[in-house]
């Protein structure tokens, strides 16, 4: 039985689907995925996944990171069976470049599928790679804004599939429930089933629209904050933890980046690895070593990410956030919040979430290692969203309209 790859690249919350040309010897006309033959072990796919992406749309490895490799799926059409191997991808860019393979291509919400003319079992496949609730509640690496962006797939799938507006509420409130800590998840998940009407394909729509709308939102952020980097005239650049905002602001603006490595799960490292490959000037230290280096000159200003900003203008961020911006009070730089008006909490919660086992000895030794802390209003010279720098009274009028959207589930 032969084995092939079925890609899905992903942007944004949307995946790239490909019309197959004449060009082909099956399924001409019919849309897919990236797809081709496995040439060697199928335990190996991965390198075939990445040999057509690169053949077939010329998007190589440094422009796309691997999600997931799901479980194949079996597949039989008249009379042919073979075997698929799904990936998912994240692109960094919607720019491709089809070869003759490929007669049209549409970034589209992959529950289009379920309305073309497709390869068999090209939904089947997607389910496969597809986020689910444990993606959201399990994922250690990430950012809020790209957990958030996942738990809205997540919602729009479940939508598509569901029969009563009943199990899709089921599936949002297991969503918010997932991440309590993380207020955009709960702020858009609320957003969709308030603004829906009582049948699942209205919150499919929704859901859909709110996925544009939320990329759009943190790409806006990082805009601003990279404006605003570039016109106060700040080169040095000091950051924490993974903030896929943070990380785009970096990324436009140009500076110089001192960034922490962020324990326990090492996403700063990451970060530094990805500025070093898009040509910044960066230096890695400890967590530790990090509010020293402010202190001592080390920095400009410091961006932070935001699991969430609460009512009073408070930042709820990674662990160790706290000790950098007071490190920062005292050598007068100034410390920005950067991302969507939805991280914004419509209550006074502050949700902790517990970083894992500390001790394995055997002593009665009691432990604390929460992953996140809160940077009080006072050390925060402001919060930059997709409508510019919000004050304290800008931040509390969005967290009323944030806790007016939980009455859905009332």
């Amino acid at each position: 039985m032969p084995h092939v790859v079925t890609v899905f690249l992903r942007n944004g919350g949307r995946v790239l689907l490909a019309r197959r040309s004449e060009a082909v010897g099956t399924y001409r006309g019919r849309w897919a995925g990236v797809s081709g033959y496995v040439e060697g072990d199928p335990d190996d796919a991965e390198r075939d996944a990445r040999r057509e992406l690169a053949e077939e749309l010329g998007v190589r490895e440094a422009d796309a990171d691997l999600v997931r490799a799901g479980a194949t799926v079996s597949v039989a059409d008249e009379g042919r069976e073979w075997t698929v191997h799904p990936f998912l991808f994240d692109a960094r860019s919607r720019d491709v470049d089809p070869n003759e393979e490929l007669a049209a291509v549409e970034w589209v919400h992959p529950t289009a599928i379920r309305d073309r003319e497709t390869v068999p079992g090209l939904w089947t496949a997607y389910r496969r790679v597809a986020p689910a609730v444990e993606t959201v509640a399990a994922d250690e690496t990430h950012g809020s804004a790209w957990i958030s962006l996942r738990a809205l797939e997540v919602l729009r799938d479940a939508a598509a599939e569901a029969d009563s507006r009943d199990a899709v509420a089921s599936v949002a409130r297991r969503l918010r429930d997932a991440r309590p800590s993380m207020a955009a998840v709960e702020n858009r998940v609320n957003r969709v089933m308030a603004d829906s009407e009582t049948d699942p394909e209205s919150v499919r729509r929704r859901a859909e629209a709110a996925i544009d709308a939320a990329a759009e939102a943190d790409d806006s952020a990082a805009a601003r904050a990279a404006e605003l980097v570039r016109e106060r005239g700040f080169d040095r650049i000091a950051t924490l933890s993974r903030s896929g905002t943070v990380l785009a602001a970096l990324e436009a603006a140009g500076a110089s980046v001192l960034v922490s490595e962020s324990r326990p799960g090492g996403e700063g490292v990451g970060v530094a690895e990805r500025l070093v490959r898009l040509g910044l000037s960066v230096t890695l230290t400890t967590d530790a070593a990090l509010p020293g280096l402010v202190a001592g000159g080390e920095a400009d200003a410091v961006l932070l990410g935001a699991d969430s900003v609460l009512a009073s203008g408070g930042v709820v961020n990674k662990v160790g956030s706290l000790p950098v911006a007071l490190a920062a009070a005292r050598a007068d730089v100034p410390v920005f919040a950067v991302c969507a008006r939805d991280k914004i909490r419509g209550d006074g919660r502050v949700l902790g979430e517990d970083a894992g086992r500390l001790y394995d000895g055997e002593a009665a030794v009691g432990t604390e290692n929460p992953l996140f802390e809160v940077v009080p209003a006072d050390l925060v010279s402001g919060v930059v969203t997709e409508s510019g720098v919000l004050d304290a009274d800008g931040i509390g009028t969005v967290a009323a309209e944030h806790a007016a959207l939980a009455a859905w589930d009332d």
